[in-house]
Formats: structure tokens, sequence, C-alpha cells
């Protein structure tokens, strides 16, 4: 039988170690997920390279090659690339959340400017006339 003072070390330890793993759990889904984008990203390029639009193209699932469409594969490469964006916007935010309450946990002071976020199309367009004024 440990100590009230070992079983509190013990839980804030425990306790720090789930939230690590919280953290570099997602950050492994986000990569993952940032690879299968990029071979999206390849596969709608050799979608546009390829001129005959009227011919059918394979298309690889799982170990399976389907001959199909070449409209319908771009459209369903697109749905999941839209997919994937979200999907990683979301982890993301998720992210920063993780992180701070392990920071938080550690003891250590909070992150500045971690919570930032980026100025969307419009708010940039109206700096750079602000600016050009």
């Amino acid at each position: 039988m440990l100590s009230p003072e070992a079983e509190r070390v013990l839980r804030y330890l425990v306790e720090v170690e789930e939230l690590a793993e919280e953290v570099l759990a997602d950050k492994r889904q986000i990569v993952d997920l940032d690879i299968k984008r990029n071979k999206n990203r390849e596969g709608l390029r050799a979608l546009q390279r390829d001129l005959s639009l009227s011919e059918d193209v394979m298309v690889c699932f799982g170990t399976m090659f389907i001959k199909m469409p070449h409209s319908r594969v771009k459209d369903m490469i697109e749905k999941d690339q839209d997919h994937l964006d979200k999907k990683i916007e979301e982890l993301r935010k998720q992210l920063k959340v993780k992180v701070s309450r392990l920071f938080e946990a550690q003891g250590n002071p909070e992150l500045k400017g971690f919570n930032l976020n980026p100025l969307s199309q419009d708010e940039l367009k109206a700096l750079k006339v602000i600016l050009k004024e």
C-alpha cells in the first residue's frame, strides 16, 4: 500500500502520461491523413495530365483495381480531399487544446501565441487596402 503522497504523485504521472499519449496519437493521425491527402493530390494531378476524358481509368481500392469513368474518379478523390482537409483541421484544433492541457498539467506556463489563427482571405485583402493608403 502506497502512502497518500506517493498515490498523489502516481496519479499525477499517469495523468501527464495519458495527456502526452493523446497528443502524440493526434500528431501521428495528422501525419497519416496528410500522407493520404498527398497521395490523393498525386492522383488528381495524374488525372489532369490524362487528356482522354472519355476513357475509363484504373483505380486501386485496397488490393483491387477497378475500371471507372474518369469524371467519377475525379469527383471521388475531390470529395475525399475535402473530407481529409476537414478532419485534419479538426484534429489540429483539438491538438491545441490537448497541448494546452498537457502544459497546464505539467505546471508549465501557457504558450504565448499558440492559439493564433491565420487571417482569412477577406481580412488579408482589407489589410492590403489599408496598408496601400
